[in-house]
């Protein structure tokens, strides 16, 4: 008669072997962990520029619009973007800009506002010395003083003034036109008349 062989005890008797051995068996390390947030690649910067100086201009969209042009192939869209930019002292323009995309349209028009950009000499108010008018387009406006009055405009006349650092001023829209980009423009042409006005006391002296 064949007898079968006791499992329970022959496990019972490899248990303590094999924990021995497994006490003998060198650790392995764990591997380090990874920060998912960082991506395990360290602390991050603020992106590009991240140890570049924040911009000393200001700058504010005043109009932004889908265009299409017709192609032999149909049509093609692109984004009109313009905006204003100053640092409310004294420095302000107009840009606009053209591209395919909103961010890259964005970025041509700071571009252009920057070539376009004019430097004004205020009064110690903040004020414009005389009245200036000008006309752009179909928009005519005009800039008069106002001290102690602060600020009264409307439309984007009001956002190229308040980029400029110009206070104590009274603009008003003399013509129907409802076209921001055509209203900032007639107040940077009016807002040249000042800058002409200060050159040519110089250019006579230096004649």
């Amino acid at each position: 008669m064949t007898t079968l062989p006791d499992t329970a005890t022959d496990k019972g008797a490899a248990l303590p072997k094999i924990q021995e051995a497994s006490a003998r068996a060198p650790q392995r390390a764990a591997p380090p962990t990874r920060d998912r947030r960082s991506g395990g690649r360290g602390p991050r910067g603020r992106g590009r520029g991240g140890d570049e100086r924040r911009s000393e201009f200001a700058q504010k969209l005043i109009g932004i619009r889908r265009v299409a042009r017709v192609m032999a192939g149909g049509r093609r869209f692109n984004f009109s973007a313009a905006l204003v930019l100053g640092d409310k002292k004294g420095r302000v323009g107009v840009g606009l800009g053209k591209a395919a995309d909103t961010a890259l349209a964005i970025e041509k028009a700071t571009r252009a506002a920057k070539r376009s950009m004019l430097t004004l000499t205020l009064t110690k108010n903040g004020s414009l010395p005389h009245n200036v008018e000008a006309k752009y387009c179909a928009s005519r406006i005009e800039i008069r003083p106002s001290p102690g009055r602060g600020l009264v405009a409307g439309s984007s006349v009001r956002t190229v003034l308040e980029l400029g650092g110009v206070t104590d001023v009274t603009a008003k829209i003399l013509s129907r036109s409802h076209n921001p980009v055509n209203n900032a423009r007639a107040a940077i042409e009016a807002l040249k008349q000042v800058v002409r006005a200060e050159i040519a006391p110089i250019a006579r002296v230096s004649q």
